[in-house]
């Protein structure tokens, strides 16, 4: 069944475009003008997520986040305005909105939210899951840390931007050691409501508080003997980084409601896109905490570091959604096999799946082409620009990268290269030359 979606937005050319994206991934959206309007069809609809402006012609989107409320409708909420204020900021997110977003709001970022707040809380896995086989340096440098330190019992930091894979490091970490045999536990720390973190984290038995009708397993025994991922580590409140650090440093846990400690048996592997150096400067995360989780750290390398694996992963995804979506698909046209070796990929791996998926669904021929793939950028006043092969040199830690993406996107014809650069064929050659690429 399809997630709903309820946008909240006078402006009706920019909810018909959010409309549009969600859309694109999979998403049944439903727009409304007004707070009167959207009252009405929530009461009639079951919505997955809302997506509401602040400023509206009736009513406005905190109101709106208060009634829900009132009503004990517990939607995720997400707030958008092109007017920053902060204490409305603050009213938002304690009245329980998930995230604010301001104005113009980016289609990767939006769809990136999406994603988290319709990911499961918890997945566990007691079987393989198949894993593609990456070859481009940067990920073998990865796969060769994570066999390192796979046979250890030494916990594990895994940074890098959403969308890149962090998930599937763990995974093969955890496929790597002695426990590999034993459940593995995914918990979305993103979605980790505070007041019930403990009793997620640690379970409770029956009658322990008010709603408490049966006893539940938390996520220490759910992966007894096996290893406990938590992803989004740096959305994690402070209070329950506390509770966390305790158990780590004890090494024991008690269920609530119940007098009997238990061993805390998994092996602590977590990941974050977020700066966590920054995050303890600001006094939001434990440095205790982080240099607990942070034995042994790796970073995942973005998409656009890794051009090597476009093509091969594209592959990948065309071939298991042709078989889940039984459609008879063959490849890739050049031109889109162009297009995206020269897109940055802001969504990483996560969002050359979804357009692949979405390319296999509504190829009318079995070679995927462009059309498919719709990858384009756009700008905030709702106007399509095409896109360059890649972003200008600026950042010579990436130029590299970006000139290989370049040539191999105009079929190494330099000056074409040299214009999607923005810069002239004269110092794209002198680059090309110190980087071996000649």
């Amino acid at each position: 069944m399809k997630r709903k979606i309820l946008i909240v937005e006078d402006n009706v050319g920019l909810s018909q475009m959010q409309k549009d994206w969600f859309a694109q991934v999979g998403y049944e959206a439903v727009t409304a003008m007004n707070e009167p309007i959207a009252r009405s069809l929530i009461r009639k609809t079951q919505f997955d997520l809302i997506l509401s402006d602040v400023r509206l012609p009736e009513g406005d989107g905190i109101s709106l986040l208060e009634w829900l409320r009132k009503e004990k409708k517990d939607i995720p909420f997400i707030i958008t305005t092109e007017y920053v204020s902060v204490p409305d900021v603050v009213r938002t997110i304690k009245l329980g909105a998930i995230d604010y977003l301001p104005k113009p709001v980016r289609k990767e970022h939006l769809l990136e939210l999406a994603e988290d707040v319709f990911r499961p809380m918890v997945i566990v896995r007691k079987q393989e899951k198949k894993l593609f086989h990456r070859t481009s340096p940067k990920i073998l440098q990865v796969e060769k840390y994570a066999r390192l330190v796979a046979p250890s019992e030494m916990s594990v930091m895994i940074l890098g931007a959403n969308g890149t894979g962090k998930e599937s490091v763990a995974q093969s970490i955890h496929q790597g050691s002695g426990r590999w045999n034993m459940p593995f536990v995914a918990v979305n720390c993103g979605t980790l409501p505070r007041e019930l973190a403990a009793s997620l984290f640690f379970g409770h038995e029956k009658g322990a508080f008010t709603g408490a009708d049966t006893a539940k397993t938390g996520y220490f025994d759910m992966a007894k003997g096996g290893t406990l991922f938590l992803d989004e580590i740096g959305t994690m409140s402070y209070e329950t980084q506390s509770m966390l650090l305790r158990v780590l440093q004890e090494n024991t846990y008690t269920p609530i409601g119940s007098g009997k400690e238990r061993i805390a048996d998994v092996r602590i592997i977590a990941a974050t896109n977020e700066d966590l150096q920054q995050a303890i400067k600001d006094g939001r995360f434990r440095e205790d905490l982080y240099h607990r989780l942070c034995e042994f750290e790796i970073h995942q390398p973005s998409l656009a570091e890794c051009a090597e694996d476009i093509i091969p992963l594209a592959e990948f995804f065309r071939e298991r959604y042709s078989k889940e979506l039984k459609r008879e698909t063959y490849g890739f046209t050049d031109d889109a096999k162009r297009r995206m070796l020269a897109y940055p990929w802001p969504g990483n791996v996560r969002e050359l799946q979804n357009k692949i998926k979405r390319s296999v669904l509504v190829s009318e021929s079995p070679v995927l082409e462009i059309e498919g793939l719709n990858i384009e950028i756009h700008q905030h006043d709702n106007e399509p620009i095409s896109i360059t092969a890649i972003r200008p040199l600026k950042d010579e830690s990436q130029e590299k990268i970006y000139i290989i993406n370049a040539l191999k996107a105009c079929n190494g014809h330099r000056e074409q290269a040299a214009a999607m650069l923005k810069i002239n064929p004269a110092t794209l050659y002198r680059k090309m030359k110190k980087y071996g690429l000649n």
